[in-house]
């Protein structure tokens, strides 16, 4: 093959599995790959009822060994086309840099467990099972189809310091709860509030206000602080809530702005 017709064939793959650069054939390809990983995950969650697994083994199987082939002709075509991308020039490094991205990691997670039985790594039933649970996060992959989902992601990067400020906060509040029950409590259950990490579990349920009822002060002044704590627990574990409601209106805005305009004929994006 010429130069000229690698660097164009490189060029065409990544335009097929960029979901903006693709045109229609890469807008198709992208549902079709949407589709396949939906499909995916039905069959992981069916192959864990019996019945269904004893009746449609050969057919989970031979789906799964369409599955690779698909991801792995996906994941392997990214990697290589990736440097036609200005941020990823360079044969070798440019590539490496590119496998490193978070959602070419989940492309990566996503065929391993089939590769890893493959190679005899299923000496361990308990492994092999583990290993094709892993398989859901193939799930993962539709982040990179979604607009929704990509946008989702932008705002928890975008308030990631409010959200860890209000985690900590969180976590705080659940600290502090969980050490007043202990000494509040453990005098009179001892077997119930045996420890403050044993008492970690009545404090993020009462915080969470879900309130199970299996783990309860039995002492006035329990019973007191738990209605205190509840009634913060509203506000405070509700604050992560608010500051992702307020970034999707920012996030929203912002995109409002900035939309683009597509051909209605080939689909590809006008600058």
């Amino acid at each position: 093959m010429s130069a000229g017709r690698y660097v164009d064939a490189r060029r065409r793959t990544r335009k097929l599995f960029e979901p903006e650069l693709g045109g229609t054939v890469g807008y198709y390809t992208d549902w079709f790959i949407m589709a396949l990983i939906t499909a995916n995950v039905a069959a992981v969650i069916l192959e864990t009822v019996d019945t269904i697994a004893a009746a449609y083994g050969p057919f989970f199987h031979y789906f799964e060994l369409f599955s690779v082939a698909i991801f792995t002709v996906e994941y392997l075509g990214r990697v290589w086309a990736a440097v036609d991308d200005p941020a990823y020039e360079g044969p070798i490094s440019g590539r490496l840099r590119f496998a490193s991205r978070p959602l070419i990691v989940i492309d990566l997670i996503a065929i391993l467990p089939f590769y890893l039985s493959a190679a005899g790594v299923q000496t361990d039933l308990r492994f092999l099972r583990a290993i094709r649970l892993v398989r859901l996060f193939r799930l993962l992959k539709l982040v990179r189809y979604s607009s929704a989902m990509r946008s989702f992601g932008l705002v928890f990067y975008r308030e990631k310091e409010k959200l860890l400020l209000a985690l900590f906060a969180n976590v705080l509040l659940l600290t502090l709860a969980s050490s007043v029950m202990y000494f509040v409590e453990h005098p009179h259950q001892p077997e119930v509030f045996s420890s403050i990490p044993a008492s970690f579990y009545w404090g993020f349920i009462t915080l969470t206000t879900v309130g199970y009822g299996d783990v309860t002060p039995v002492t006035p002044l329990g019973q007191f602080l738990t209605g205190i704590i509840a009634l913060l627990g509203i506000g405070l574990f509700a604050l992560p809530a608010s500051i992702l409601a307020a970034g999707f209106m920012d996030q929203t805005d912002d995109e409002s702005e900035s939309e683009y305009e597509y051909c209605p004929h080939c689909g590809e994006r006008l600058k």
